[in-house]
């Protein structure tokens, strides 16, 4: 088969090279932490998926043998999730290894997982001719939850793979979970009565998913109120509580808004001290002392101010790409010391002078320290500019809004749509 031949049968797969998965490099970088993150979390089973992903993210960051070794290691844990040697999960897989090769110049090895795809599409077909293969749709969506900003096209997709396969339990938690968050993202107001009896079944077939479990009592706490015995009941046994996909930082936001920051500081220190390798479950940690201390408490005891800035300062060696958000967060922390808050000063300093390049972060900086400079430094004249800044962004965020509803509350600056425009 000729280079020629191949590039077109290459283009015509379902993988993560032709799904037009598009992230600015710092965005990159920032997933890989995400990645690893999962892959720590025992009996996830998305693992697979998360190899994959974290495969095709090495190969962006022009680390292709980093990519060889993540595919194949996708391939070894699908087939063990499956409990079987082969099957349609890995079309996927093998298109991202007939890609990866011929990037590399192997035609040969990249023509040989061409026809392992083929073999396995006629050994293993869709149950429907005029649809993808369930496990391909499967696959897709978990990407485009991290890639996408289509959440209607996630939804149609996780759907069509719990419809064509309802064996597969986290497929349809997937798509009511997917449900949940295009309608939070669309309106903003309680489920309607359909989609909270769907978390339900949802929450009965998949019992040992943290995340929907909190989610759902969420729902239930706006439907009908206090959820304190609810929450307290879902602890259960607090040495597993982490093992679920981000459930662990949605409980303890519950936590926070049901019970009380106090209680979740004392269940995320526990749980840390139950696995103190776990990264993940020190950001969980640090997150919920910044909860208290730039949210909850006008003066917190400097032992909590120190042990939120001691764990934010670790934070920033163990995400290194992440470190612009960390420093931002650290600096709000210092900045409610009785000792150092000089310290934060030279940290927002620094971040100004250095401004990151996405427009996002840049956004995010401008917000937090207009804030710092109103609530902190009482400089209102220099809030109000550096809220000017940041509304002057055109990306949708909590940053963005924030800022937006600051200056129109002052009644500056003209606003078109969603865009602030400074008057002149």
């Amino acid at each position: 088969m000729s280079a020629a031949q191949s590039q077109t049968t290459l283009e015509s797969l379902q993988c993560h090279f032709t799904w037009d998965l598009d992230r600015s490099r710092p965005e990159l970088l920032r997933l890989t932490h995400k990645m690893e993150d999962f892959s720590t979390e025992e009996g996830n089973k998305w693992l697979g998926h998360i190899y994959n992903l974290w495969g095709f993210i090495q190969y962006k960051l022009g680390l292709n043998e980093e990519a060889k070794s993540l595919f194949q290691k996708a391939a070894e844990t699908l087939n063990k999730l499956r409990d079987a040697d082969e099957g349609p999960w890995l079309v996927v897989n093998y298109g991202n290894l007939a890609w990866l090769h011929h990037h590399l110049g192997d035609l040969v090895e990249s023509q040989a997982y061409l026809s392992k795809i083929d073999a396995l599409m006629e050994k293993y077909p869709s149950p429907s001719q005029d649809e993808l293969h369930p496990e391909i749709y499967a696959e897709k969506a978990w990407t485009l939850i991290y890639f996408g900003k289509d959440r209607k096209l996630v939804v149609d997709y996780y759907e069509k793979a719990a419809r064509m396969q309802p064996d597969m339990v986290e497929w349809n938690t997937g798509y009511v979970l997917a449900l949940v968050d295009d309608h939070e993202h669309n309106h903003n107001t309680n489920l309607d009565p359909d989609l909270l009896e769907k978390m339900r079944q949802a929450k009965e077939q998949d019992p040992e998913n943290l995340y929907l479990a909190v989610l759902y009592l969420e729902q239930l706490a706006n439907k009908r109120g206090p959820i304190k015995d609810e929450v307290c009941e879902l602890v259960g046994n607090v040495s597993t509580l982490w093992c679920s996909d981000s459930g662990m930082w949605a409980l303890l936001n519950l936590y926070i808004k049901y019970i009380s920051v106090d209680d979740a500081i004392d269940l995320a220190e526990k749980v840390l001290k139950e696995h103190p390798d776990v990264r993940y479950l020190k950001k969980c940690v640090a997150l919920c002392y910044r909860w208290k201390i730039i949210y909850k408490s006008r003066n917190c005891p400097d032992d909590t101010v120190d042990r939120a800035i001691a764990l934010h300062e670790e934070l920033l060696s163990l995400y290194p790409h992440a470190a612009f958000k960390k420093e931002t967060d650290l600096a709000s922390i210092y900045a409610k010391s009785s000792h150092s808050k000089a310290k934060a000063e030279q940290i927002f300093q620094k971040l100004l002078d250095n401004e990151p390049a996405e427009p996002a972060d840049k956004q995010m900086l401008y917000n937090i320290y207009a804030n710092h400079l109103y609530f902190n430094r009482e400089d209102h004249h220099r809030s109000v500019q550096y809220h000017m800044k940041a509304a002057a962004i055109p990306e949708k965020s909590y940053f963005h809004n924030n800022s937006m509803r600051i200056l129109k509350k002052k009644n500056l600056g003209k606003f078109r749509g969603n865009n602030y425009v400074q008057a002149k």
